[in-house]
């Protein structure tokens, strides 16, 4: 059982492992969007915007909506977005730490 849920885990981790997806799950933040409005906004074509929102609904990360002929997406479990910000609060935290020994590091290639 465990194993499962190690693997099971890991696939649902492979959605933050595209750039466009993340982008996605922060457009939708605020409630659902069409399909047509996220291509607009994310600047993809439909092909590859319905390859990622594919593999996000099928990873059970989002749910759909359909109106007429008008596909609407949103984010399936709001807890996802604690976990979106958290592991971005992280990077901050990182790049806030990395700029930090810039100084020190470029002080140290001037004394060489």
């Amino acid at each position: 059982m465990e194993e499962q849920i190690y693997a099971y885990h890991a696939e649902m981790c492979k959605v933050f492992s595209h750039p466009k997806r993340l982008e996605v799950i922060n457009l939708l933040r605020d409630g659902e969007l069409s399909v047509t409005e996220l291509t607009r906004k994310l600047s993809l074509t439909i092909g590859n915007l319905s390859q990622h929102l594919n593999m996000m609904k099928d990873r059970h990360i989002l749910f759909t909506r359909k109106e007429g002929n008008q596909v609407y997406y949103r984010i399936a479990n709001p807890k996802l977005l604690k976990c979106f910000d958290m592991m971005r609060e992280m990077l901050f935290e990182q790049i806030r730490k990395d700029a930090a020994l810039i100084p020190e590091t470029e002080a140290m290639e001037v004394k060489r």
